[in-house]
């Protein structure tokens, strides 16, 4: 199918394969590094599902990519920060509980409505994989409504530092959809089901109970799209801080690799 789409929707479509890629890979990071210092032992070992699924995610994604003639070794082993296409939130890690939570919330949510629009895709080799990604992505929602919610119910502190957290996340996350009018626009060619501002609202939607639970709303405004880069759907010309680019790519242990 993907020799047959025109050249402008299939830079389209392969950008937003690299994009949800990247974002998983390195959500998948964040994941991984609660899986000593969560407040439990029970949330370590959902922090480890979680940075397994997104990691396992993300290598299917990768793979899709060989399609667009891209080299996907040096895509995961061999690119600088500035080439990734993340998520900016995810670019450094979460510094508390709190903020690990809200990225689980809002960041694993967002990506998860993404794929959602691509159920139906023209594009019939990501159309073939986003139901497997889709079921093992139902726990994940699972995982951050539980943790807000005995945020909601904890002391004030606690409270207010889930909320602010959630707050401080979601406006990038929103933004992250990109335009309501794209450059290359993918729902008139049948690639995703909507795009953009319907989108945004589909996230808000989803995420509105637990902004609810903690007292406050989940407000969609317009985002302010000023050197916002549609391709890697981020404003920051930068990318994940250097420790973290050194692991995802597995620098200190590349010269084991194996053909």
């Amino acid at each position: 199918m993907e020799t047959t789409l025109p050249d402008a929707i299939r830079t389209g479509v392969r950008d937003l394969v690299l994009v949800l890629a990247d974002s998983k890979r390195v959500l998948g990071m964040r994941y991984a590094e609660w899986m000593l210092g969560a407040p439990e032992l029970e949330a370590s070992i959902a922090c480890s599902s979680m940075a397994q699924d997104e990691w396992g995610h993300a290598r299917l994604l990768y793979a899709l990519l060989r399609d667009f003639g891209d080299d996907v070794t040096h895509i995961e082993h061999g690119r600088e920060a500035h080439d990734y296409c993340n998520i900016e939130v995810l670019d450094r890690a979460a510094a508390s509980w709190p903020d690990l939570v809200a990225l689980n919330a809002l960041v694993d949510t967002a990506l998860t409505i993404q794929l959602e629009a691509l159920q139906e895709s023209a594009y019939a080799p990501i159309r073939q994989r986003v139901s497997k990604l889709l079921e093992e992505e139902r726990f994940h929602g699972a995982h951050a409504a539980a943790w807000v919610s005995r945020f909601a119910r904890s002391n004030p502190r606690a409270r207010d530092a889930m909320a602010d957290a959630l707050r401080q996340v979601l406006p990038g996350v929103l933004r992250w959809f990109g335009p309501d009018s794209p450059s290359v626009p993918l729902a008139p060619a049948g690639i995703v089901d909507a795009e953009g501002g319907a989108l945004r609202l589909r996230l808000a939607e989803r995420v509105a109970p637990l902004f609810e639970e903690l007292g406050i709303t989940a407000v969609v405004t317009a985002p302010d799209f000023t050197g916002f880069d549609e391709a890697r759907r981020r404003v920051s010309r930068t990318g994940p801080d250097a420790e973290t680019l050194a692991r995802i790519r597995g620098d200190k242990n590349r010269v084991f690799l194996m053909d």
